[in-house]
């Protein structure tokens, strides 16, 4: 497996961007929760979506390498991850927010997460089949 690796380890670092964004939050005086301010609520909420849909799209996408589909799939389905994640948390954490943004990153997530999805799938009952 080396195309997974790849954008794990990208989407990794921007993991950490927008957790240290958080902890700055934390060290200014917002110890737990949001106090009610939609400018933390956005910077929270950008780290905390990034931790619901990322992990589990890595995961099917490194199920679906272990089969070997054609690697410039992998590759468009780790490009399509990283571009939905970084706009998603651009949309997300500008005031006031940026709807369009969001909304597409929000739909390049899925598209990624349904193809790994369907890569899953298809790649096993194939090697079912066989």
């Amino acid at each position: 497996m080396i195309v997974t690796p790849l954008y794990a380890g990208l989407l990794t670092l921007w993991f950490v961007v927008l957790s240290v964004r958080v902890v700055n939050l934390r060290r200014a005086g917002i110890i737990f929760g949001d106090n009610g301010d939609h400018g933390v609520i956005r910077i929270v909420r950008a780290q905390a979506n990034f931790a619901e849909y990322v992990p589990f799209t890595l995961l099917l996408m490194g199920l679906a390498e272990s089969m070997a589909p054609p690697r410039i799939i992998m590759h468009l389905v780790g490009i399509t991850l990283v571009a939905g994640r970084l706009l998603h948390a651009y949309g997300l954490s500008q005031t006031p927010h940026i709807l369009r943004y969001r909304v597409w990153g929000t739909t390049l997530t899925f598209l990624a997460l349904g193809v790994a999805a369907l890569m899953c799938f298809s790649l096993s009952a194939l090697f079912l089949a066989i």
